[in-house]
């Protein structure tokens, strides 16, 4: 399932795999200036290819490694061998051996599928990016994961966020992710002049600024209040329901890896990925 968007010269592709009629854990890709940002996942692969027939591109740039983004590089290479595929340093081995580096779980493999392998080459951080008409600054914002990459273009001040962004208020968190770290990196773009914000994970922004000063705050205020808890003796379930409210559907689909125990142990540095 495709949804396409227009903003001037940006086109932004909303994609998800239909199951019972439903475009179920959506993820985004951008097209500018022939350069995607993030290529959506592999059950969607053929439907963004064919979607960009007659659309020239040479360039993808992955914003990290996690299957929802990079699941179309080697469907649109095989079209285009010309094609320069970009990521973080860490992640190039994952894209190119992603059976071996990310094993997906039942729900991932579901939802998104396992893409090929794809060779990328090195971006690291304030590496720039050009294309014809845009240069665009390479920012690391490790929290989400660690090889997550932000994009900055200055001129027109446009910031692609991947999935360091998500709009609302988290309830939940992956297995893996470094909520503090996370914060971090919000703030280091946060102080960026960019008048337009593009995320993977919601609606696109203006004055970026505001939405992500308003994240941060909730984020550190909720950090404050879980080591409270656990200074005070309490266990890690019952800060999360004291916190985040009662059970959430995405709990049981995902079976553990994406919980509220998960952002209340990412909170204590214990969120490991299992």
């Amino acid at each position: 399932m495709l949804i396409t968007t227009s903003y001037g010269e940006i086109t932004r592709f909303d994609l998800s795999r239909k199951i019972a009629g439903r475009g179920r854990y959506w993820t985004t890709a951008y097209l500018l200036d022939k350069m995607m940002i993030d290529t959506g996942c592999a059950h969607t692969a053929e439907e963004l290819d064919h979607s960009l027939m007659g659309t020239r591109i040479n360039k993808i740039i992955n914003t990290h490694s996690h299957e929802d983004h990079f699941g179309a590089n080697a469907y649109l290479k095989k079209r285009n061998p010309e094609i320069d595929i970009y990521a973080h340093p860490s992640a190039t081995k994952v894209l190119a051996n992603p059976d071996k580096y990310q094993p997906l779980h039942l729900y991932r493999r579901l939802f998104w599928g396992q893409p090929e392998p794809s060779d990328a080459k090195p971006l690291d951080h304030n590496a720039v990016i050009e294309t014809e008409n845009y240069r665009f600054q390479v920012i690391h914002t490790p929290g989400h994961s660690p090889d997550h990459l932000c994009l900055y273009e200055p001129n027109q001040e446009w910031l692609f966020t991947g999935d360091l962004f998500v709009g609302g208020k988290d309830r939940a968190l992956r297995a893996g992710c470094d909520i503090w770290q996370l914060i971090e990196s919000l703030k280091l773009i946060t102080d960026l002049p960019a008048r337009q914000m593009f995320p993977n994970s919601a609606r696109v922004r203006q004055v970026p600024a505001v939405h992500l000063q308003n994240k941060i705050d909730y984020l550190e205020e909720m950090g404050e209040k879980v080591l409270t808890l656990d200074q005070q003796g309490k266990g890690v379930g019952e800060i999360a329901r004291s916190l985040f409210g009662g059970a959430m559907l995405v709990e049981l689909v995902t079976l553990g890896h994406f919980t509220r125990r998960r952002l209340v142990l990412s909170y204590l540095g214990r969120n490991h990925e299992k």
